[in-house]
């Protein structure tokens, strides 16, 4: 289990939580996944991930413009970001299949970036979209 309850914030927006504990659920799935070392289901979890998150990136944006906030650009930005690292591990993970790999990136880089993302962006986001 990469994530436990504590980890993440809950922001102002029942939308933006459900999206989260969605993905928290995923992520946690994912990276047991990783620890057993099931490349198989590491296959189908981490495309699974893959579409989860662009579903909350997409779904965030349409809100932010549909309320016309005025950091969308900010946000998106720092969704991009994130959109760029996972398309990299998953290109990498469909060559190498590396379980550590994959798993020291979750560690190090995705939930550090997860947890970052949620406190200082959707929280301020939730808010102006309330």
């Amino acid at each position: 289990m990469l994530f436990t309850d504590r980890d993440v914030q809950q922001v102002s927006n029942d939308i933006m939580n459900m999206l989260h504990e969605d993905e928290i659920e995923l992520v946690n799935e994912l990276h047991d996944a990783l620890i057993a070392r099931d490349i198989e289901k590491t296959d189908e979890l981490f495309t699974k991930l893959m579409a989860e998150m662009e579903v909350h990136f997409k779904t965030e944006e349409d809100m932010m413009a549909d309320a016309s906030y005025p950091n969308l650009g900010m946000h998106k930005s720092d969704h991009d970001f994130m959109r760029e690292k996972l398309q990299k591990f998953h290109k990498r993970w469909e060559v190498l299949k590396s379980p550590n790999e994959l798993k020291g990136f979750f560690d190090k880089e995705f939930k550090k970036w997860y947890t970052g993302h949620i406190t200082k962006w959707d929280s301020q986001t939730a808010i102006a979209l309330d």
